[in-house]
């Protein structure tokens, strides 16, 4: 389990890279948002050649009836989230935009595991996970700094 944190940075990096390639793609189209539908569309592609290489068993209508309503939105939030990148990057620059969207995502996780937000494995804030939030905010203030 010790490569799951290098996947993490690999994730990490390639959002950072594909935000970049994919604004540029909405200023040369002259529509972030057509950007945003050319992201979702490679990506629905992509995912359903994964899914239909990879899935042995589908779940049966119990399961599928079974989730709450409010999990079936996240696309909302990805489609505001991508599309928010697409069209700040090329306003903002891709390390300022990257630099906060990592703090927003940090606050949130950073909340969502004190919680346990949606059944997810909870990791109360201590002091020392509070240092580092802080630490975060802060040099996040710095790289901005002008």
């Amino acid at each position: 389990m010790a490569y799951l944190p290098l996947l993490a940075l690999a994730a990490g990096a390639a959002i950072a890279v594909q935000a970049s390639v994919n604004a540029q793609l909405g200023v040369l189209l002259r529509s972030s948002q057509l950007g945003t539908v050319v992201a979702f569309a490679t990506s629905l592609l992509i995912s359903l050649l994964v899914l239909l290489v990879s899935t042995r068993q589908y779940p049966q209508l119990e399961s599928i009836q079974a989730v709450p309503f409010y999990l079936w939105f996240g696309g909302v939030l990805s489609a505001f989230g991508v599309g928010m990148f697409y069209f700040l990057i090329p306003r903002m620059g891709v390390g300022p935009m990257m630099s906060y969207a990592l703090t927003g995502q940090m606050l949130i996780a950073v909340a969502a595991s004190h919680f346990g937000w949606f059944d997810l494995p909870g990791k109360p804030i201590n002091p020392t996970r509070a240092l580092g939030v802080s630490a975060l905010v802060v040099g996040i203030l710095l790289i901005n700094w002008e």
